[in-house]
């Protein structure tokens, strides 16, 4: 018998159907501003990572921005930054995303916990981060990812993987890890933080009856200024 595709068909027949078994949110359980919210639900999905295996990213924020073109151009990143004034992720500035961003700062990000049925959607313009806190996080990382900023022509086409593993070798030998002075932040590598105008609460619900519990800017504020924001709820 041939099991392929008939014509027509999805191909994702044999895909398991879930009923999402999440507590859900309730207006009465939400804290007072998108900060706490966040920060609750981000340090839940931080612990449920070391005791679970299927929470391996607590952290991985999918971007979404605009090219040239205005057509819509999404990427997964790791968060690297979240306090009061945004959720922030580090890049090679002249990657895509740091050209996109720079024409037009409109940006859309949202992290994702599918075995906890919840996520967070975070949009509004995206700001560059003071180049001292860039520094300062550049030096918290593995040498290796540190080595990988200057490797790497972030977005660019290569011709192949001998290429990138010459530019890591010549990175390697420019910078070696036994050399006194540590790796320095490439001029061209920094980060971008989002200056919200919406947040969003997803939390999945058993038969497709999910919860979205929405923070909409309606002042001037950051994210733990209960009184720059109103609370309202969307349908699923």
């Amino acid at each position: 018998m041939d099991n392929s595709p008939s014509e027509g068909s999805t191909g994702l027949s044999a895909v398991r159907r879930v009923d999402y078994a999440g507590e859900g949110l309730v207006e009465s359980e939400v804290a007072d501003s998108p900060y706490a919210q966040a920060r609750a639900w981000l340090d839940a999905a931080v612990a449920a990572s070391h005791e679970r295996a299927d929470v391996p990213e607590p952290t991985a924020l999918s971007v979404a921005t605009v090219d040239a073109h205005g057509a819509p151009n999404v990427r997964t990143v790791l968060m690297r930054f979240f306090d009061e004034r945004g959720p922030g992720f580090v890049t090679n500035l002249e990657s895509a995303k740091g050209v996109e961003i720079s024409a037009d700062p409109r940006i859309a990000a949202a992290l994702t916990w599918p075995s906890l049925y919840r996520a967070i959607r975070f949009r509004g313009t995206a700001q560059l981060i003071g180049r001292d806190e860039v520094e300062s996080y550049f030096d918290s990382r593995p040498y290796g990812s540190r080595l990988s900023a200057w490797a790497s022509d972030q977005s660019r086409p290569a011709p192949d993987r001998a290429a990138l593993e010459a530019k890591w070798a010549e990175a390697l030998a420019r910078f070696p890890e036994d050399r006194d002075e540590e790796v320095p932040v490439p001029d061209f590598w920094g980060g971008w933080r989002i200056e919200c105008d919406e947040v969003e609460f997803w939390a999945g619900r058993r038969n497709r009856l999910h919860d979205r519990i929405v923070f909409t800017r309606t002042g001037s504020g950051n994210l733990a200024e209960a009184s720059a924001w109103t609370m309202s709820r969307r349908q699923p």
